[in-house]
């Protein structure tokens, strides 16, 4: 019904007297018109990102029948998980085929897994993600083939047994021209040549969120393209992702009842006696486990869970900021509605309904309110691309930062109801029915109506209520960003560029890689102005984390007992070169190789856990389950960052990569008394020099990466910041407004009291006291907003509860200062009224 009425609202009649009424009033349309761009553009930068990542659903047919699944409960062995989802979610692969040729619920159940692909397009390399999925991925997607055909179960029937792949369209388009004679061509994926069969329809890259697939393999090639893998018949290796969708009438509670028939026996007569060394306790959660589904229609991403809460913030504060807009808006017309007051009573005493005056001034407010979402499209483009330069290089490959169809709609649709919605007191109120009579009476009276008066104060009561709830919470995020900024990470990298290079995937074995990798370093430490070269396997502060179980001299370890630390293999001087402190003991060298004593470091974490004391020096150790003890600790090193900036340091163990006889990929460290960006230039001359076919990745700055690390601290601050800043002028704006109006239309009763013995000041103090009023209501109630909003945003918050009193002592005197300058304006004007012109003021 409300679609309906809009029609008849837009009579074309009604659009030229409103586009009349906005031309002959252009200061009070261009503050409106301002006012709505930017709080309308602001929510549709928001929605963007709120619409790509928590709603918009897979390019599927019927997505909505598409279920993830999930066991949650003890997993003994090796897991591995990835942005997909969390370790909770992955499934050993013989688990998968079991319940896939046993299952009768699902249309089909697929299988699916990320990995990193170096790819080799006309001699060229490159680098990208992949995908691993099972036969049943495409069909039971019910994807269609943009060319050639897609990966069905025929292309999985047999481990290692079919080098076919399928493109992604923007692959095939922006690295192959999209040129439709490459079905039959080969494509080399982390050095092997893989017949390109089909290529997947225009937008689809994977169920991934994060994760887009260039190219997408059999799941039973994963120890082709990842020569380290060899857990296809481990059922203590956990590692594939689930997904099904439903049969038509079966509902999700019937499905998970169903798949759980099937999966807790091969759980408790398969499963469970291939367990040892577990508690009782352990043992009896481990059979216990069940099957989880979970509506499947996004895909599967650990970003749905992690970007909601920030994202849902940002979107409250945009909604804030739009209605500060909106009630400067209704603010000015009825203001303006006041004056037109004559107006409408001849109108109304000649004939003219109220409706017809009604629709009449709702479409003047629409008329407005969408010249306002025009314009909010640059708003929202320009707050677009701010975002895009907060976030790292992946992020923006993975968002599109345009102004899509949907957010274009959403910006209408926003726009109408605003104007609706803020139009509606004003034109009700100007076309009351006794407004003739009341004329008659004298003009003055209406517009200093009591009703008008109160929703005018009302709205600016609000206004500074919304902007101090606003700029205490932006305090906030902004204490804890410089919270963040002072952690002291244990490390000197201001000077170091970084990159990594991972030759496995190009055919190299252990040996060539680790030949490759001190080449590398060589060539890297001849570089002019390079003054140290390190490297490491775990990418330092990258987000990436690597753990094992560890014996320990002198730590007993046991079933439930936590025997686990985080590790890096790491290369010679990696200490010196990145600043990290040892407090006793030696660094690795390049003599510390296989064949040679093994050696370990240990952080003040690691020492505390499994209880060395304040020297560790000398005591053994073994790793991955191993109980030898045969690695001699002979370093102590200072706690320092691991793969995060506000993570707590865990217990990290550095073992040296040269003992490492599987090594296969690596992260270089190079220290330079140049500026580190000259560096950026150079380094991907020397990898091309060196071995054109292995392509460079994530070749940045360390202090690039540490901010990267915490992009979304960043962006919150800056974006919650602005927008804080945008309310608070908004609200000064509109209390200068009401109290300039409120002048305007009191001049005879201020005449009259200056007339009487009142002075200047008092006066000024007459209107300096409505101001006070309303910021004192606003600002109790405001405080009182943005505890609730702190608690709210408790978990963004780092090194900090969610109420500050520095904060809310300086938010507090923002606003008094900004609604001081508001109201000083009127106050001074009403100050310098003469009486005598007063009295005669009509």
């Amino acid at each position: 019904m409300f679609l309906r009425t809009i029609p008849n609202l837009l009579h074309m009649r009604h659009l030229k007297l409103a586009i009349r009424m906005l031309i002959k009033t252009p200061f009070m349309s261009t503050i409106a018109i301002l006012s709505l761009a930017l709080g309308i553009g602001a929510n549709a930068a928001i929605f963007s990102l709120f619409d790509q990542i928590l709603l918009r659903p897979l390019p599927v047919p019927n997505a909505d029948q598409l279920v993830n699944m999930s066991a949650p409960g003890p997993k003994p062995g090796s897991q591995s998980c990835s942005q997909a989802g969390p370790c909770e979610d992955v499934f050993s692969y013989q688990m998968f085929r079991d319940m896939e040729r046993s299952q009768t619920v699902f249309t089909g159940l697929a299988a699916h897994v990320g990995f990193g692909a170096n790819l080799t397009v006309r001699g060229e390399p490159t680098t990208g993600h992949g995908a691993l999925v099972s036969g049943s991925y495409f069909p039971t997607l019910q994807l269609r083939p943009e060319i050639g055909r897609l990966l069905t179960p025929d292309d999985d029937d047999k481990v290692g047994g079919h080098f076919n792949t399928v493109l992604s369209y923007a692959f095939w388009r922006d690295k192959l021209g999209a040129r439709p004679d490459v079905i039959g061509q080969t494509l080399e994926i982390n050095g092997n040549s893989f017949t390109i069969v089909g290529v997947a329809q225009e937008g689809f890259t994977g169920t991934v969120l994060g994760n887009e697939a260039a190219v997408f393999i059999p799941l039973s090639m994963r120890s082709i393209v990842l020569r380290s893998f060899q857990g296809f018949d481990d059922r203590r290796s956990y590692w594939a992702y689930l997904f099904g969708r439903l049969k038509p009438g079966v509902t999700s509670d019937q499905a998970k009842s169903a798949i759980n028939g099937i999966y807790k026996p091969i759980l408790s007569d398969v499963e469970a006696p291939l367990q040892t060394g577990m508690s009782d306790n352990t043992l009896k959660l481990f059979k216990s486990k069940s099957i989880g589904l979970a509506p499947g229609a996004r895909g599967q991403s650990s970003i749905h869970g992690e970007a909601r809460t920030p994202l849902l913030l940002l979107f409250g504060i945009t909604g804030v900021v739009l209605l500060i807009a909106c009630a400067n808006v209704a603010n000015l017309l009825l203001a303006r509605g006041a004056r037109r007051s004559m107006e409408m009573g001849v109108r109304m005493a000649l004939g003219a309904g109220r409706r017809q005056l009604l629709t009449q001034l709702l479409v003047e407010s629409v008329v407005l309110s969408l010249i306002g979402g025009a314009v909010s499209l640059f708003v929202a483009k320009a707050t677009l691309s701010l975002i895009g330069a907060l976030m790292p290089a992946e992020a923006i490959s993975t968002l599109q930062f345009s102004l899509e169809p949907r957010v274009i709609l959403f910006t209408g649709i926003t726009a109408i109801a605003t104007g609706l919605l803020f139009g509606m007191f004003p034109a009700l109120h100007s076309t009351r029915s006794d407004l003739i009579t009341v004329i008659r009476a004298g003009a003055g009276q209406i517009a200093g109506g009591r009703a008008a008066s109160r929703f005018r104060a009302t709205m600016v009561t609000v206004q500074i209520a919304l902007s101090m709830a606003l700029l205490i919470s932006a305090g906030l995020f902004l204490k804890s960003l410089s919270n963040v900024s002072k952690v002291d990470l244990g490390v000197q990298v201001d000077q170091v560029a970084t990159f990594g290079i991972s030759p496995i995937r190009n055919g190299y074995d252990s040996t060539r890689s680790a030949v490759l990798f001190d080449r590398v370093e060589q060539e890297l430490a001849a570089i002019p102005g390079v003054n140290g070269v390190t490297s490491g396997l775990v990418e330092l502060i990258g987000g990436n984390s690597w753990g094992t179980g560890v014996h320990v001299q002198g730590f007993e370890c046991g079933p439930d007992i936590d025997c686990g630390t985080r590790y890096n293999e790491i290369g010679a001087q990696y200490f010196s070169t990145l600043g990290m402190q040892l407090i006793d003991g030696r660094e690795f060298t390049a003599s510390d190789r296989n064949g040679a004593t093994k050696v370990a470091i240990v952080n003040e974490a690691f020492t505390a856990k499994f209880g060395l004391g304040r020297n560790p020096i000398g005591k053994f150790m073994s790793i991955n389950g191993d109980d030898s003890l045969s690695i001699q600790i002979i370093g102590f090193a200072r706690n320092a960052a691991y793969n995060s900036v506000k993570d707590t340091i865990p217990p990290v163990t550095y073992l040296p990569w040269r003992q490492d006889p599987a090594v296969g990929e690596m992260n270089f460290y190079v220290k330079t008394s140049l500026p580190p960006e000259e560096l950026l230039r150079t380094i991907p001359a020397v990898l091309k020099r060196i071995d054109p076919n292995v392509p460079v990745e994530n070749l940045k700055t360390m202090p690039q990466q540490i901010r990267e690390n915490v992009f979304l601290d960043r962006m919150i601050t800056i974006l919650s910041a602005a927008f804080a800043v945008l309310a608070t002028l908004l609200a000064g704006v509109g209390l200068y407004g009401v109290l300039a109006y409120s002048v305007s239309q009191r001049t005879r009763e201020i005449g009259v009291r200056m007339a009487l013995g009142a002075n200047a000041s008092g006066v000024r103090a007459l209107v300096m006291r409505q101001m006070s009023g309303m910021m004192l209501v606003g600002g109790v109630v405001g405080i009182v907003a943005a505890l609730a909003l702190g608690r709210a945003a408790r978990a963004l918050l780092f090194g900090l509860e969610e109420f500050d009193p520095i904060v809310l002592a300086l938010s507090v005197m923002l606003l008094a200062m900004v609604a001081f300058a508001a109201g000083w304006i009127p106050a001074r004007r009403a100050a310098q009224v003469h009486p005598m012109q007063a009295l005669r003021y009509d």
